[in-house]
């Protein structure tokens, strides 16, 4: 582990914490993974952020700082993989009648991953708000009675995704 003097003051500090770190956050990696790829792909993207890390230069333990960027980066994997899964399973239920092409199934997957990166950073209740009435069509009404909020509470939060959805159109 380097000490936090060498942090600070080592110009080849990203190459000596890559080349100790980097074997033992793919153990780690492939221990809760179970696949090298995705370990290593993880690992690729953990040292990316971290790069790009301003709390680097004073972490005192630069292996917390990875592996805590490491997990956001394994949660933000599975939470893909689950809305992948979750869409395929509903291609599934339409049958024949909803079959898009390859092409339009990769665009249907990056607007869903758009969307979901949109609703990750709303609270609980403002996701099932949105979701209620977008997806399942329940008035303000049935929101609030599934939520146990008020009317006015339920317009917020519908509100407040609808404004990170324009955020997102509007973005580059």
């Amino acid at each position: 582990m380097l000490p936090r003097s060498t942090l600070s003051s080592d110009p080849h500090l990203l190459v000596r914490i890559y080349t100790e770190d980097r074997p033992w956050l793919l153990g780690r990696l492939y221990t809760r993974l179970r696949n090298i790829e995705d370990a290593e792909d993880v690992a690729g993207d953990t040292f990316v952020q971290l790069i790009q890390n301003p709390m680097l230069a004073s972490a005192r333990e630069p292996r917390a700082l990875i592996i805590t960027i490491a997990k956001r980066l394994i949660w933000k994997l599975w939470r893909r993989r689950e809305l992948e899964t979750a869409w395929f399973e509903s291609l599934l239920d339409k049958g024949e009648q909803f079959s898009p092409s390859p092409q339009e199934q990769l665009i249907i997957l990056q607007t869903l991953h758009q969307v979901d990166q949109m609703l990750d950073g709303l609270s609980a209740k403002a996701r099932a708000a949105f979701l209620y009435s977008q997806l399942d069509g329940l008035t303000h009404k049935e929101i609030a009675v599934a939520l146990g909020v008020s009317v006015s509470r339920v317009r917020q939060y519908i509100a407040q995704a609808l404004q990170r959805c324009y955020a997102l159109a509007e973005a580059p």
